[in-house]
């Protein structure tokens, strides 16, 4: 049984899955008042007159392996823009029957109108980024504490500017502002905990933070200093001031769970406030944190740095995150590998179970607490649908 969900819970759901297979295996949907209803829904999860909860675990790119019957290979699909787009036709084709939606995008991007890809963090602080087991991953640029001093020491003579920016970046720049197309801005990391715990290793960040706090504090600076020095040089690049530059940020930090809240409190915190202060000064700018594990332990902490729209892990409640949080929207907290495994029964009975624990206060939005795996079927989709329109109106 999932976390949360209880025996009544389980009827309930099992009496919608009895209709979905008497149906054969569509469940009971008014396609036309649920999208209606979700565009309203949607605008505002808190709305005192929304009808309905809205969806947020729609289909992604993720999803059409497995829907399409084609072998995975996820590193073409990250790269050929073309076959992507030829699958993502046929994906939507289907999940137009199922859902009534075409979601995923069936155009290739132009690249006449891309600007050329600029450095990122990691490229600072020297982390090779690397095709792994089907997906990039973060390689240690450093290895004990000489090698972090010295990292450090190279990143504070670096002049971000010039690093960050291409040899053609200003011809580029000349060429696409001329058609409109301003740069894009930065405004979303790899959180400063799991950022840093790809740069130095996940144990060797905790003893740092117990054994040597001076070089901790040292490491957790220059990964501040230099996130908004790119930010910086990146809406300049675009034309904005610090008053007309876009609001809101957003970390993702899977691996804030491994820190204790002291050692985030020292750590990762310091990091947020600093760039929240920066920019997203107001109470309605979006400050949004996703960390997919069982960080309950945090959630004083990112209430008082006013994160205001999350996407926790799948043990971590609708109910706690509210006490913590009471203004945030919930991205949640559907288990990923309910939807991926299509659980019928389990994938109605968590809607039941957070849509009972936020009814009263609303914002929350019924999505996967993490990411939308390969797995996840169109008629999993339409179900979760079908529960929000059976299960989750605000107007009965």
């Amino acid at each position: 049984m999932s976390v949360g969900v209880t025996t009544d819970h389980l009827k309930q759901a099992e009496r919608l899955v009895e209709k979905a297979q008497a149906n054969g295996g569509l469940a009971p949907l008014d396609i036309g008042r649920f999208w209606e209803d979700q565009a309203a829904a949607v605008a505002d999860p808190f709305g005192r007159n929304i009808p309905q909860v809205p969806l947020g675990a729609l289909p992604t790119r993720e999803c059409l392996f497995a829907e399409l019957g084609v072998p995975e290979d996820w590193y073409r699909l990250y790269h050929d823009e073309k076959w992507e787009a030829e699958l993502s036709k046929a994906y939507n084709d289907k999940s137009e029957k199922i859902i009534g939606r075409r979601l995923l995008n069936e155009t290739p991007g132009d690249p006449a109108r891309r600007y050329p890809p600029t450095k990122a963090l990691h490229d600072v602080f020297e982390a090779k980024n690397l095709w792994q087991n089907e997906s990039y991953w973060l390689h240690e640029s450093a290895h004990n504490e000489a090698e972090l001093k010295a990292l450090l020491d190279r990143v504070d003579a670096r002049d971000i500017r010039r690093f960050i920016l291409p040899p053609n970046w200003e011809a580029e720049k000349k060429r696409l502002m001329a058609l409109g197309v301003k740069p894009p801005l930065y405004r979303m990391q790899r959180g400063p905990v799991t950022f840093a715990m790809s740069i130095y290793g996940v144990e060797k960040l905790v003893y740092l933070i117990m054994d040597n706090p001076e070089l901790a504090a040292r490491f957790r600076d220059t990964i501040l200093r230099v996130m908004l020095e790119i930010a910086r040089v990146l809406d300049e690049e675009a034309g904005y001031t610090p008053e007309t530059a876009p609001r809101g940020f957003a970390f993702n930090d899977d691996n804030c769970s491994m820190l204790t809240a002291e050692m985030y409190e020292f750590f990762g915190a310091p990091i947020l406030k600093a760039v929240f202060d920066r920019y997203c000064p107001g109470s309605k700018d979006r400050r949004y944190q996703h960390s997919d594990s069982d960080m309950e332990h945090l959630l004083p902490i990112l209430g008082r740095l006013g994160i205001n729209h999350t996407n926790f892990g799948p043990k971590v409640m609708v109910r706690d995150i509210r006490r913590h949080l009471p203004d945030a929207i919930i991205d949640g907290e559907l288990a990923p590998y309910t939807l991926m495994r299509n659980e019928e029964v389990n994938l109605v009975a968590e809607f039941l179970r957070d849509f009972e624990m936020a009814r009263e206060r609303r914002g929350l939005v019924f999505a996967t607490a993490g990411s939308i795996n390969n797995g996840s079927r169109l008629t999993s989709f339409r179900l979760m649908m079908a529960a929000i329109q059976e299960y989750g109106r605000y107007d009965r």
